[in-house]
């Protein structure tokens, strides 16, 4: 592949992970940490979540990843000028000397460990950072316009990488640093608890960096931040903070992501449209509540072909086995079979585009994480919610290599960093 890392100059192979002064709450001045962090800005149900997290502290980070004024750009001023203001108030501060991070998150049996740094971009072409989905120019633009005028990384991507499962290198570090006592602890309202250390010593830094230089990522979450700071990058002179980006990197030899479906949420499909719309290309059956229940019929029959779980109304309906000569005609030809197979390919190419004619737009569709929340506000809103079963994450890594990006939203890889954590600057 090529490994070149930088504009115009040969970088090292793989992956570089530099370390960067965080910047991180001062526990003395905020309620608590749990009550200052936020889900990643995109799985923030707006906007109930949205109140509940302003609410839970005036210091929460989702004044700064998700401002709230009348137009776009008094939003992304507003952000900028929250964050100066903490800043000169102490309530987030700049740890002493560049560090990276270790990160854990444990909910019960379920562990994971990464390191957060900032990352050297790499265009895809390059082979060292893969993306699997497409994204939405809107929320890039979005997202540019909010880091442009704060100049900082709000909350760090998640990327996968796939070491030889042996500890050595960057998770011997990990592991290390996981004995020692931690920077900040906490457990928000999800069940999560999170630690997080910092890795100074050079030694350490240049084992990490020997390691991870040999190593491949995929985009697991976060494509459009991604997408995001390579626009920036291009905005700015080569060798300025601008040509890397917060990420979290883990290696799923070692902590195994879980991937989930993200949902649909069509605004102005009434379900009984839908359904209608369907009859004679799809199987329709109605299957029996409570939520749960339905969603194990939709993980039985997504076994066997395409399937989808249309509710709105209280009632379940599963729609699958969808018609080949329909499939023909809608989903392109000139991709690989693992894609033209894949339900978000036919969610999107057969269903709205062609059945449903839904636009795919914000006016029409909302992407939504949570199954239940989906439900509740298709039901509220007298939509549609189009549930969805997860792809395997070996299917994702083997199209991303292959150059073919999913539809944009096909997968929820996680669990996602808690944002507030640790940020980082590109100020100084």
């Amino acid at each position: 592949m090529n490994t070149t890392g930088q504009r115009g100059s040969a970088g090292p192979q793989g992956l570089h992970l530099a370390p960067f002064r965080g910047l991180r709450y001062d526990p003395e001045r905020i309620g608590s940490l749990a009550a200052v962090t936020s889900p990643p800005y995109d799985v923030v149900v707006r906007p109930d979540g949205l109140y509940h997290l302003e609410s839970a502290d005036p210091h929460n980070i989702v004044r700064l990843i998700l401002p709230q004024t009348a137009t776009p750009a008094d939003r992304h001023q507003q952000a900028a000028d929250t964050l100066q203001r903490w800043l000169a108030e102490g309530i987030l501060a700049p740890d002493p000397e560049p560090a990276l991070y270790v990160y854990e998150q444990r909910n019960g049996d379920l562990l994971q460990r990464g390191l957060i740094g900032a990352l050297q971009l790499s265009e895809a072409s390059e082979g060292i950072v893969l993306p699997h989905e497409d994204v939405m120019p809107d929320v890039v633009a979005d997202r540019a316009a909010l880091m442009r005028a704060a100049a900082a990384n709000f909350e760090p991507l998640l990327l996968s990488y796939r070491s030889e499962g042996t500890r050595i290198g960057a998770t011997a570090v990990i592991e290390r640093t996981a004995e020692r006592p931690p920077l900040l602890s906490t457990t928000t309202e999800d069940g999560f608890s999170h630690r997080l250390w910092s890795v100074t010593d050079p030694a350490e830094l240049a084992e990490v960096q020997q390691d991870l230089s040999r190593q491949q990522a995929l985009i697991a979450d976060g494509h459009h931040r991604w997408a995001t700071y390579l626009r920036l990058r291009a905005e700015h002179p080569q060798g300025t903070p601008w040509d890397h980006g917060l990420v979290l990197l883990v290696d799923t030899a070692r902590y195994p992501l879980r991937v989930r479906a993200i949902h649909r949420l069509l605004h102005r499909l009434p379900l009984a449209d839908a359904l209608d719309a369907v009859q004679g290309s799809f199987r329709v059956r109605t299957v029996d509540g409570p939520l749960p229940r339905a969603m194990e019929a939709l993980a039985a029959a997504a076994a066997e072909s395409n399937a989808f779980l249309l509710t709105g109304d209280g009632t379940y309906h599963l729609i699958d086995r969808p018609s080949p000569e329909l499939l023909a005609r809608t989903v392109r030809a000139d991709r690989p079979e693992a894609w033209r197979r894949l339900d978000a390919t036919v969610l999107h190419a057969t269903l709205l585009d062609h059945v449903w004619r839904v636009p795919d737009d914000p006016a029409h569709i909302a992407y939504i994480h949570d199954t239940a929340a989906t439900v509740d506000k298709a039901e509220r809103d007298g939509g549609t919610a189009v549930l969805m079963h997860p792809v395997r994450e070996d299917v994702v890594r083997e199209l991303a290599r292959e150059g073919v990006t999913m539809p944009r939203k096909s997968t929820s890889f996680g669990p996602k960093p808690a944002t507030g954590l640790v940020l980082r600057s590109l100020a100084h």
